[in-house]
């Protein structure tokens, strides 16, 4: 006779089994095979979480596509590989003419080839149509906003830049800022080409080096020769660059006009009365529209000459340009 109860003396039922076995002491890892080794979490680099965090030694990144310069030695500087876009780039001259035309002309032109509009606010000089057409713009589809040509009181001359940069409609925007500018100006202008999508260029006399800026890229530009640019990187999101990039900018100059300006820089660089820095020429010693020495073509950038104020807009001036007089009297 069975003296265990019948219930005890019975198998278990499969889950009852699968729960006791969850309490059942683990194997002796000395007696059968070893414990798979544990995973090693995945390497993550900080510069692959976000597009605005690099390391020291590396150029930053811009979360949009960058715009080609048409120079491989200075996109290889620059973060991205290009001219960026939503952010000013500030470029500091001794002077008007230096070769600032040429050196943005590739980017744009390709601004104009994509179907945008570009936008020139308050040129120093008369432009030529001829020497920019030379350099592949469509004269007709550029427009020139000059709103420092009446000066009035209380008025903003930025507001109308401000609001082209704000509108997000324009495909490059090329400003000459005036001298002085506050440091909380430029920062609305920063602030408001975020919503910008190209380039924009602002373009500073070479003193506000010494000042910060909001910019995140900003460059300096120094004639090397008639068709030449040292062109510095004083501030920029990477690594600081000691030597400047040395650029060929695409020679426009008639071959007279090339000997005359080389003469003007031979003859400055010997000390010539009045001659100004090497390689930097007196306004008005070449022939007329040719030197502000070795930079700009003949006619882009006249000694001299006064912006094309008082056109009525949608009409091109003398110079064929289409040109605007905007006056804003909103107080700043």
């Amino acid at each position: 006779m069975d003296c265990l109860p019948a219930s005890v003396s019975r198998p278990l039922p499969p889950a009852a089994g699968a729960a006791r076995a969850l309490y059942r002491p683990a194997a002796d890892p000395s007696a059968g095979a070893a414990p798979a080794a544990p995973r090693r979490p995945a390497v993550v680099h900080p510069e692959s979480l976000h597009p605005g965090v690099w390391l020291g030694h590396q150029l930053g990144r811009h979360a949009d596509a960058a715009v080609p310069s048409g120079f491989a030695l200075l996109d290889a500087q620059l973060p991205g590989g290009g001219w960026p876009r939503r952010v000013l780039t500030e470029l500091l001259l001794p002077h008007p003419g230096v070769g600032e035309i040429r050196l943005l002309g590739a980017s744009l032109v390709a601004t104009q080839q994509a179907g945008r509009l570009v936008m020139l606010f308050d040129p120093p000089a008369q432009l030529s149509a001829l020497a920019l057409a030379r350099l592949g713009f469509d004269v007709e589809q550029l427009l020139v906003i000059n709103t420092r040509a009446r000066l009035i009181a209380g008025s903003d001359s930025l507001w109308a830049l401000e609001q082209a940069l704000k509108s997000g409609h324009v495909g490059a925007v090329l400003a000459w800022l005036p001298p002085r500018l506050r440091a909380e100006r430029l920062r609305r202008l920063q602030l408001a080409a975020h919503a910008h999508d190209g380039p924009a260029f602002v373009l500073r006399e070479m003193s506000a080096a010494q000042r910060p800026t909001a910019a995140p890229l900003r460059l300096g530009l120094r004639a090397n020769g008639a068709d030449a640019l040292a062109v510095h990187v004083l501030k920029r999101r990477g690594p600081p660059l000691a030597a400047p990039v040395q650029l060929a900018l695409p020679p426009v100059l008639s071959g007279t006009a090339l000997q005359r300006a080389r003469s003007s820089a031979v003859r400055a660089n010997v000390g010539t009365a009045g001659a100004g820095p090497t390689g930097v020429g007196v306004a008005g010693a070449g022939p007329a529209g040719v030197a502000l020495a070795g930079g700009e073509p003949a006619g882009v950038a006249r000694a001299g000459g006064e912006p094309a104020g008082g056109e009525v807009a949608g009409r091109p001036g003398p110079d064929g340009l289409h040109a605007a007089t905007f006056v804003n009297l909103a107080a700043g």
